[in-house]
């Protein structure tokens, strides 16, 4: 099994899929396992986790990001919504546009890392029309989709993309 390092590493955004490898339910229960374990203002999880496995409805995702294609041809898409009236109750308006948002991208980001723990390949798309996703999947208009998770088995493996050095990313004071 790899360490943590290793899987931050090993992330790659993956575009095409194995269409004939279905991802299996304990792996796919793993990730959401996974997801729901990730810290979040006061404890609320103030977000809802959407796992699309139909055909129809990944394709309308698919159409909602601007016909990003691999989104339809993976087995499965995550929805990550946030929920700003969970987080309103306790944390007023900040809690409405801040904290339900960081809690549904945490929530997001540990997903996609148990994604690459578990052998399987994933892409973040953040961009996307919010209504046709809400349209699609039917969301009350208490959550407010966040960002898209396409994942599979990866039919490729693309090289590492640079990254900025981190002395220029860390100010150290």
């Amino acid at each position: 099994m790899w360490d943590f390092f290793a899987t931050v590493r090993n992330r790659h955004s993956i575009r095409k899929y194995q269409a004939d490898m279905p991802v299996e339910e304990e792996k796919l229960h793993a990730i959401w396992e996974m997801a729901c374990a990730a810290p979040s203002a006061g404890d609320l999880q103030s977000y809802q986790l959407i796992s699309v496995e139909d055909q129809g409805l990944r394709n309308a995702l698919c159409e909602a990001a601007e016909n990003q294609s691999f989104i339809a041809e993976a087995p499965v898409c995550l929805v990550f919504c946030s929920d700003g009236e969970r987080s309103a109750r306790q944390f007023g308006e900040r809690g409405r546009t801040l904290y339900a948002l960081q809690d549904a991208t945490i929530a997001a980001a540990y997903a996609q890392l148990a994604i690459v723990a578990a052998g399987l390949g994933s892409t973040w798309v953040g961009y996307f029309d919010e209504d046709k996703v809400r349209q699609a999947l039917e969301l009350p208009t208490h959550l407010t989709p966040v960002a898209l998770l396409s994942l599979g088995y990866p039919a490729e493996l693309p090289e590492q993309t640079p990254r900025r050095p981190i002395t220029e990313m860390v100010i150290r004071k």
